[in-house]
């Protein structure tokens, strides 16, 4: 499991990444008259018979702890930048 900020290399880079095994989670922020909001998108890493790696965003039975416990720690991440007590949307 790690913790890691992107860098803002490409125009609108996710504002933070985690991680847990070969699942991954990126977090967006969107800024609307509304203020900011978060949106959260998934995708789990693997290697191809010839050991090229690759990107899904389809989980098998044995994916689902890890795609819990990362969208926990979206869900952390999002809630400490929006501030402790703020809805979180």
């Amino acid at each position: 499991m790690s913790f890691k900020k992107t860098k803002t290399e490409k125009s609108n880079p996710p504002v933070a990444k985690v991680r847990v095994g070969l699942i991954s989670a990126s977090i967006w922020e969107n800024a609307s008259d509304k203020g900011i909001h978060y949106s959260v998108t998934f995708d789990r890493r693997y290697q191809d018979e010839k050991g090229a790696w690759h990107s899904t965003n389809s989980y098998g039975v044995r994916d689902l702890l890890a795609l819990a416990k990362c969208a926990d720690l979206a869900h952390t991440k999002i809630v400490e930048a929006l501030g402790q007590d703020e809805d979180v949307e």
